[in-house]
């Protein structure tokens, strides 16, 4: 490798930050190798201190401000100096609440947060900060959730490691929200027992988008119609919550359907408002379908099998009734030849 690229490539690593994700409770770092570990925890307060909230929610009006306190505790034996930090909330693949890392860029609830920069907590002790939400006034109605942390930048090689632990705030815009959640990328796959007297299965799958204003949750019915629609087969699934933007991964298995030919998958997505104000909420169902065509593969060979015993039996009987009118005509045949020959002898 050419040395001069070396040190822009230590400047480069350097640079890499490394986000461990928003903790709801408490937190522990080691600033520095070789220091004592830093433990603390985060919390919404008042003027005294902790309030026992887990978060802050509040609905607010377009241009509306207010403030907010947070409490950050720290339980080390010396002085710490923490970086306060707001930013864009979201959902986890597993549901849980984070906020985005220090090196991605807020463009929605997270910017309306403002803190100071740092604050410096005695060892043992606990610190009360303000913090103000500014709404603007052409925000949207509906949910814009974001987080706040204390955060600690481990500095030692050539990654940074920024450990934080924090809360989230929800903050709801008053006005006309939207429930919605779309069905995308939905699919069917059949899979058939090979038991000829079993019905089989239909696996469904697809994504809930989130593509209205507020979180929300979703209660979804699956149906498969085989023999055209004459026979249906209805079962219901629950879609995780999630918040504006976000989606959630579905898989339902439909049991009890024969593979007769098409068969017509539909999913109806009916939202509801995850939590908050409900009052005047719009409610938009969605619904999306898709068919496959399947052959019933075991019963057909099930037929086969029938048939080629059917065809061997009627052989056989064929052979058997042959050889039985074989039999029946030498019978007789040496009948016949018996009596000439005893005609013969009387004579």
């Amino acid at each position: 490798m050419n040395r001069s690229l070396l040190p822009r490539l230590a400047a480069a690593l350097a640079a890499v930050l490394v986000a461990v994700p928003l903790a709801p409770g408490v937190a522990t770092a080691e600033p520095t190798p070789g220091t004592p570990a830093v433990t603390w925890a985060v919390q919404p307060a008042d003027e005294r201190g902790p309030d026992g909230r887990r978060w802050i929610e509040r609905t607010l009006d377009p241009g509306q401000v207010v403030t907010e306190r947070l409490a950050v505790r720290n339980f080390s034996d010396r002085p710490t100096v923490f970086a306060l930090k707001a930013a864009d909330g979201y959902l986890t693949d597993k549901g849980r609440f984070n906020m985005l890392p220090s090196n991605q860029k807020s463009v929605d609830g997270g910017t309306w947060i403002e803190v100071r920069d740092t604050v410096t907590v005695p060892a043992k002790g606990t610190a009360v900060v303000p913090f103000t939400i500014t709404v603007p006034r052409d925000a949207r109605p509906g949910d814009h959730p974001a987080g706040i942390a204390a955060t600690v930048t481990a500095t030692g090689g050539t990654v940074a490691v920024e450990s934080r632990v924090g809360f989230r705030v929800m903050m709801r815009v008053s006005g006309t929200i939207t429930a919605s959640l779309a069905v995308d990328g939905l699919t069917t796959t059949y899979r058939r027992s090979w038991n000829p007297f079993s019905a089989g299965s239909v696996r469904v799958r697809y994504t809930a988008t989130n593509d209205g204003s507020v979180g929300a949750t979703g209660a979804a019915t699956v149906t498969t119609g085989e023999l055209f629609g004459a026979v249906e087969h209805r079962t219901g699934a629950e879609v995780a919550q999630s918040l504006p933007g976000g989606s959630r991964e579905v898989d339902v298995t439909v049991d009890g359907v024969w593979a007769l030919g098409p068969l017509r998958t539909t999913v109806v997505l009916t939202p509801a408002v995850l939590d908050g104000d409900t009052s005047g909420a719009q409610i938009r169902p969605a619904e999306a379908t898709v068919t496959v065509w399947t052959l019933p593969g075991p019963q057909l060979v099930l037929l086969a099998l029938l048939a080629a015993l059917a065809l061997t039996a009627r052989a056989a009987v064929r052979r058997r009734r042959r050889r039985l009118a074989a039999l029946l005509a030498r019978a007789r045949d040496e009948g016949r030849a018996e009596a000439r020959e005893s005609t013969l002898a009387e004579r």
